[in-house]
């Protein structure tokens, strides 16, 4: 990669800027659909000639517009996407460093002629938050399970469906937004237990925060839709609670594991190229068990990407609408705060990992940890003049913050792509 002066004072100062700067992603007509309270206030200021709506021109899709990208190649077996075209390759090559760096990057501009290409494509990583799409997928298909004919009836049980976050949500250091309709007050502050969400509040709160808590609710949700199907609407705390208390231990471990894994074998994505094995939280350990350990590769996420675009993530409604919910991005972040994205459309998903050793006066510190320091970021890119590309990168580059570099290849992955004779 190559640093100028120049660009490393522009990148300073935005990112100077950005940390005094607050912004909500999603349709923001989306509140009448989800009845996510937080798009209400977008809609709000974003109807106020008063106001200003203080989105990246990207961030302003309405929900119609945003759509799956290879539908029309639905059949074509996910294998046949993967498959290097060396040009590509190699004017990537130019960009991706070498070391713990690890991406795989697929050009859909043009249907006729896909491509892709691999860095080390196979190797493992924690996946960290990424992990998160594996629980909003479970989610889904137990909303699939459950209305298999009526996506309407699966809108309507995750806009009534209310639940209670309990132990399950504790403990997490992520704020999530809680805006009061009636006050027209937004409050970011921490999860408590006896926080009351809807399930597309919840599933909200994941994406757009990656809430840890938020995060093993829905999986608690979809272990509780799998064990009482078209029951779970009508069950009450006091069901649920038994349920958990009363099933053994074991049991709950297995069906948690299944939930979050078998959805990604069915799209041919073997357990050692994705799979998840324990919850978010502390609270949540005390019901259900870890099995297996986590870890992604970039090789894992594109499968699923690619499939998410081809509408089989579930079914085709379900892809759209996980599509939908990695746009709501409270802010971007990391990979997607390139300031060549800002007029790009932006699905996204971030997660880090990190583990300190400070003794003998080690350096090591937040997001920099000096025994591992896993970040990794999924984003499928749309710009304005047509431009679509998918983008999976993982690393573990140990006593640095790697949000800067991810956002800087972001900037020279997109430069490679769309600019010509680059």
């Amino acid at each position: 990669m190559r640093f100028t002066l120049k660009i490393i004072a522009v990148l300073f100062i935005s990112l100077f800027l950005f940390a005094f700067t607050t912004a909500n992603y999603y349709p923001i007509d989306g509140y009448s659909s989800t009845g996510i309270s937080r798009l209400l206030r977008l809609e709000r200021i974003a109807n106020d000639s008063t106001k200003t709506l203080d989105l990246p021109k990207g961030a302003q899709l309405p929900l119609n517009c945003i759509e799956l990208n290879l539908t029309k190649i639905k059949e074509k077996p996910v294998e046949e996407f993967l498959t290097e075209d060396k040009a590509f390759a190699e004017k990537l090559a130019k960009v991706i460093p070498g070391g713990n760096y690890s991406a795989t990057i697929l050009d859909m501009t043009d249907l006729e002629n896909i491509k892709y290409a691999g860095f080390k494509e196979n190797l493992g990583y924690q996946p960290g938050s990424v992990g998160k799409l594996t629980v909003i997928t479970a989610l889904f298909t137990q909303l699939r399970n459950i209305c298999p004919e009526s996506w309407e009836a699966r809108k309507a049980l995750l806009r009534n469906k209310r639940v209670k976050a309990g132990n399950w949500a504790l403990y997490d250091h992520h704020t999530i937004p809680d805006y009061d309709i009636e006050k027209d007050r937004l409050v970011k502050r921490k999860v408590k237990a006896d926080d009351v969400f809807s399930l597309y509040e919840w599933a909200d709160h994941v994406m757009s925060v990656s809430n840890n808590g938020a995060a093993s609710v829905v999986w608690r949700e979809a272990m509780l839709m799998a064990a009482f199907k078209d029951q779970y609407e009508y069950i009450t705390q006091e069901e649920a609670d038994a349920y958990f208390q009363e099933t053994p231990r074991k049991e709950l471990t297995k069906l948690a594991n299944d939930l979050v894994n078998d959805p990604l074998q069915k799209l041919n994505i073997s357990r050692d190229e994705w799979r998840l094995g324990s919850f978010f939280t502390s609270g949540a350990n005390k019901y259900v068990g870890d099995i297996g350990g986590s870890i992604g590769t970039p090789l894992g996420l594109m499968k699923y990407l690619v499939q998410l675009e081809q509408g089989k993530v579930v079914d085709q409604e379900s892809s759209l609408e996980i599509k939908r919910l990695m746009y709501m991005t409270d802010r971007r972040i990391r990979y997607a705060y390139s300031p060549r994205l800002r007029d790009a459309a932006v699905y996204f998903k971030s997660g880090s990992l990190y583990s300190c050793d400070r003794s003998n006066g080690k350096t090591c510190g937040e997001y920099a940890g000096n025994v591992y320091n896993y970040m990794n970021s999924v984003a499928i890119v749309e710009h304005p003049n047509g431009a679509k590309y998918m983008v999976c990168l993982m690393t573990n580059v140990l006593r640095k913050n790697s949000a800067y570099d991810h956002m800087i290849l972001a900037s020279d992955i997109d430069k490679a792509i769309t600019e010509k004779n680059n």
